[in-house]
């Protein structure tokens, strides 16, 4: 831990009898300091190995902290320290929920901090979703919060992305939550089964053996999130469904949770025929990337006609997330935004854009 001279000097002028510090101001320096109800609480929130500490003194440089008892003193310039306040009283309140501080978790902290949302990232942060096999799912930023919101709120929702942000995972942990608390009678799952610069009909096998590597991605999530040995009984009962876009023409679901993942590759055709489905008490979740349509040239994305026709429909909701809220390996958030950019660079001018709670960024992002 650190503690600059300049710490030790605006510490010396605001200590108490006995050695403590109180919070105080010198000059263009302040002093802030977080108190923990027990040592074992302050060593949890500092991290294993102080390492929650140690990446809160790298993304400030100019501030020192000093522990002391169940006290943290936070010395530096005025307009960083209560920020940094904040940040500790954030991580106080993951602690007291048993949510273990790590620098990843720390991160997405500083990012919806960052964010200036009235909403508590502690709050986000423990929303717990579903829990399954000793693991617990939840949003980790304020878009997916206001996603996963979403989905209880309307029976229609579309999740608008990049890849990693968490659209079709948290839908599905939705739909189980959905099933398990009968909500619901079945959750169907689907995909349209469009070529990704491939061609299906050299692929070796039946038809079901050329379409099953489109649905994999529903079906490793599922595992993730019921038991294994359940699936194949719940997928032979009808319970569980998970099948190529096409088999839905022709049906009315009924009493279902229905995703429709990877939906910029649908036709404005199929986007009104998988939606004209929706039957009573049913769902709806409708997840896509509209950069990444592998349409042939000159077929316009049904999720991107879907946004404009659509748009300020009650009951459907449109949610954006960006590469903020990608959560996967920290590489992916800089390739979508290098992405973006270029595209932006690219294709300068008006284009598709898609609204989402008052907000209305371009079909780039």
């Amino acid at each position: 831990m650190t503690d600059t001279a300049a710490g030790n000097s605006s510490q010396a002028s605001g200590a108490r009898p006995g050695g403590s510090i109180f919070p105080h101001s010198v000059g263009d320096l302040r002093t802030e300091i977080v108190s923990f109800g027990t040592a074992e609480q302050m060593v949890r929130s500092l991290g294993a190995r102080d390492e929650a500490l140690r990446f809160v003194e790298a993304s400030y440089p100019s501030v020192s902290f000093n522990a002391r008892g169940n006290e943290l003193s936070i010395t530096g310039p005025a307009v960083e320290v209560p920020n940094i306040l904040r940040l500790f009283e954030e991580v106080r309140g993951l602690v007291e929920r048993q949510t273990t501080v790590t620098p990843a978790v720390l991160e997405q902290l500083v990012t919806m901090l960052h964010s200036q949302s009235a909403a508590s990232p502690a709050d986000i942060l423990t929303h717990n979703i579903l829990s399954s096999r000793g693991k617990t799912i939840r949003p980790k930023t304020l878009n997916q919060k206001n996603y996963v919101d979403a989905i209880d709120a309307n029976t229609i929702v579309f999740g608008i992305g990049p890849a990693g942000t968490g659209k079709t995972y948290l839908a599905m942990a939705k739909a189980v939550q959905a099933l398990q608390q009968k909500e619901v009678n079945r959750i169907i799952l689907t995909r349209p089964a469009v070529e990704a610069g491939e061609r299906l009909g050299f692929l070796p096998g039946t038809l079901s053996d050329k379409i099953d590597p489109y649905l994999r991605p529903l079906y490793d999530a599922l595992h993730d999130m019921m038991d294994p040995d359940s699936i194949p009984r719940l997928m032979a009962a009808g319970t569980i469904e998970v099948a190529p876009l096409a088999y839905m023409r022709g049906r009315t679901l009924n009493d279902a949770f229905i995703i429709l993942d990877e939906a910029q590759n649908t036709t404005a055709e199929q986007m009104k025929m998988f939606l004209t489905r929706l039957g009573f008490g049913a769902k709806m979740v409708v997840t896509g990337d509209v950069t990444q349509v592998d349409l042939p040239t000159g077929t316009r994305s049904g999720l991107r006609m879907a946004a404009q026709i659509l748009l300020g429909i009650d009951d459907i909701n449109f949610t954006t997330l960006d590469a903020s809220d990608v959560v996967r390996h920290r590489l992916v958030a800089d390739i979508v935004t290098a992405y973006g950019r270029w595209d932006e660079e690219q294709h300068a001018g008006p284009g598709n854009s898609v609204r989402s709670n008052g907000r209305e960024p371009s079909h780039e992002h």
